[in-house]
């Protein structure tokens, strides 16, 4: 009997590393944070699903076995970071985990950018993020440990064209999760970031008319020949969530295939 307890807790720790944890994911209704979602409850979280569609919420909850919390949140407004952190503490008493998955892109020349534009964009890009860590992290200190996971972008890395306001809030989220990996750091909080690269999600398919023609372009910008599956993404964010990246913060962890690294080379090698 005490055999088969050992065993059940080693497989426990094994194929649940967040037993018995809460995490929360924004902008979980579809996409990365929807397979965010999904690979943190198969770790063992609670998850809460944060989002602007209900219906989609309750669509990806019906999928969770670790009795998942729906809080619907419009990151565009101004309080919503703070709103959405006292929700969750007053739903579930707190997160272990968060990941700031919510965003959106614009695209644009820089001499046709709207202050209205900007304003948004940094609004749920950038803004939301502090606001929301500023909530919950005290009691992530309180209990000596907790894990912060922001999606930011290979658009950081490299410039893009047409996309300098997208670039400037996923710059931002790099260098807020070095900050913060300073400052919560000694007090048990991790803190990191993940650069996507191109990821199939519907955001990305609604913006292309030919997916396998562009698909196909793609791909040869890409070391490992294939466009990235949401999938992908979400199985790093489990990782760094678990105390299996105990040693990981202030880290920008790029998943693109080997677009922006490994294809220099080979485009180099003549």
């Amino acid at each position: 009997m005490a055999e088969t307890r050992m065993q059940e807790s080693l497989h426990d720790r094994c194929c649940r590393p967040l037993e018995a944890r809460t995490a929360l994911v924004t902008g979980s209704s579809r996409g990365i944070g929807e397979a965010a979602a999904k690979a943190l409850d198969k770790a063992g979280a609670r998850v809460i699903l944060t989002g602007r569609t209900v219906a989609d919420l309750e669509r990806v909850a019906a999928g969770l076995g670790n009795d998942p919390v729906i809080i619907p949140a419009d990151l565009s407004e101004a309080g919503a970071g703070t709103r959405l952190a006292e929700a969750a503490i007053a739903r579930a008493g707190g997160v272990d985990v968060l990941v700031n998955n919510a965003g959106f892109p614009i695209r644009g020349a820089p001499e046709e950018l709207v202050e209205a534009e900007l304003d948004r964009i940094l609004a749920v890009n950038v803004r939301s993020i502090l606001m929301l860590v500023a909530g919950l992290g005290p009691a992530m200190i309180e209990r000596g440990r907790g894990s912060i996971i922001s999606v930011s972008s290979v658009a950081s890395l490299r410039g893009p064209i047409g996309r300098v306001a997208y670039t400037a809030t996923k710059g931002a989220i790099d260098a807020m999760t070095r900050a913060l990996a300073a400052d919560w750091g000694p007090k048990g909080v991790r803190v990191n970031a993940v650069n996507p690269g191109i990821i199939k999600t519907a955001m990305f398919e609604s913006r292309q008319e030919d997916m396998t023609a562009v698909a196909q372009a793609m791909a040869r910008r890409v070391a490992l020949g294939r466009l990235g599956e949401p999938n992908d993404v979400a199985e790093l964010i489990a990782f760094l969530a678990s105390d299996a990246a105990g040693y990981i913060t202030g880290e920008t962890i790029t998943v693109d295939g080997g677009m922006v690294h490994a294809m220099t080379a080979l485009e180099g090698s003549g």
